[in-house]
């Protein structure tokens, strides 16, 4: 296939790519509109509640529109009381919550009327609607991968460039440094390191303080990509005839070599993002990030620690499947990424 309808062809899966990707980070960034209720309110007399069926046809025959029938426990387990149907309702008044932290408003996307629940994905043991707690805690797991892989990308953005183009000294310190970071066991030291913080923290805090270490942990091996690149930018005609017209170091930097970087650097950003959320995952999996009523995707799993629990209530594996719809997003992303930038250079 000729190089340029793989460019072409690379630049419609990214695009698609892309559009996956902002569809779920807009579900996610609007999780109090979508969800339907407070991800920290607790139905105790629903514990373990099975996900809610959608109806369309009842005794009188079909319906346009969809509804459920409100859940009722008793000896046998979880049954439907069929006995008064609940119409499926868009833009309802429910719990409140502050719109992207400008307003406090009280509509949410769907929801039924107060005598009935809809849960889309269940309850846990505490009877907390799955569906609204997995948008507020991608919120809080995908927010800690993007704050962490900016951190990451700033630090070897600017340890690269200076190694790179600097030289001497100056690159073999930073990349001595780089090798140091490289040969820890990134997981390992990221639990230690967050086992001698405090862990009463706010959940602010918290957030903080895990996106920090997850983003001071991780930038040797940017650096030593972009490293590369400004080592064979540097000696482009471009930059000698910057350099001869008297443009300065900082300038050739900014306007000729930095650019050069951003495809690596995109494609490092995809690859990290998911490193970092399932990093995220990790330690709030084993109480050491961000800790309930706030929910998270690591500490929505922590209850599948559990056996009874991981084989009994399937619907609480969504955090799970979350993080890897998500993870498998960008990876493809990375990929689609790397093709592009090898068909350009081909």
């Amino acid at each position: 296939m000729p190089a340029k309808h793989r460019w072409h062809m690379g630049r419609m899966q990214i695009s698609a790519v892309i559009a996956i990707l902002a569809a779920l980070h807009l579900v996610v960034l609007f999780a109090g509109f979508v969800s339907p209720y407070d991800p920290t309110v607790q139905n105790r007399e629903l514990p373990y509640a099975p996900p809610t069926h959608l109806h369309f046809f009842a005794g009188d025959g079909f319906h346009l529109h969809p509804f459920v029938y409100a859940p009722t426990i008793g000896d046998d387990g979880y049954r439907e009381d069929r006995s008064r149907a609940y119409p499926l309702r868009l833009f309802v008044h429910g719990d409140p919550y502050t719109f992207l932290g400008l307003f406090q408003t009280k509509i949410h996307l769907f929801g039924v009327d107060d005598d009935a629940k809809f849960f889309l994905l269940g309850t846990d043991a505490f009877g907390r609607d799955e569906f609204s707690r997995l948008l507020w805690g991608g919120q809080i797991s995908i927010a800690a991968g993007l704050t962490a892989t900016a951190i990451t990308l700033f630090i070897g953005s600017i340890v690269g460039l200076f190694a790179g183009y600097f030289g001497g000294w100056i690159d073999e310190t930073l990349m001595g440094l780089s090798e140091l970071f490289l040969s820890l066991p990134w997981l390992y030291f990221l639990l230690g390191a967050r086992a001698f913080l405090p862990l009463h923290l706010s959940p602010a805090r918290t957030f903080l303080l895990l996106a920090c270490v997850m983003g001071l942990i991780g930038w040797a091996r940017p650096a030593r990509i972009v490293r590369g690149i400004v080592l064979s930018s540097r000696t482009r005609n471009y930059v000698a005839a910057a350099r001869g017209f008297g443009a300065s170091s900082s300038y050739i930097l900014r306007r000729h070599i930095l650019p050069d970087t951003s495809s690596a650097l995109l494609t490092q950003a995809a690859l990290l993002v998911p490193r970092y959320i399932a990093a995220e995952v990790a330690l709030s999996f084993f109480g050491l990030g961000v800790n309930e009523p706030l929910p998270s995707w690591g500490n929505m799993m922590s209850a599948l620690q559990q056996y009874s629990v991981l084989v009994s209530y399937g619907w609480m594996l969504a955090p799970a499947a979350a993080l890897v719809v998500t993870s498998v997003t960008y990876h493809m992303l990375a990929d689609s990424l790397h093709s592009r930038l090898e068909s350009r250079q081909a």
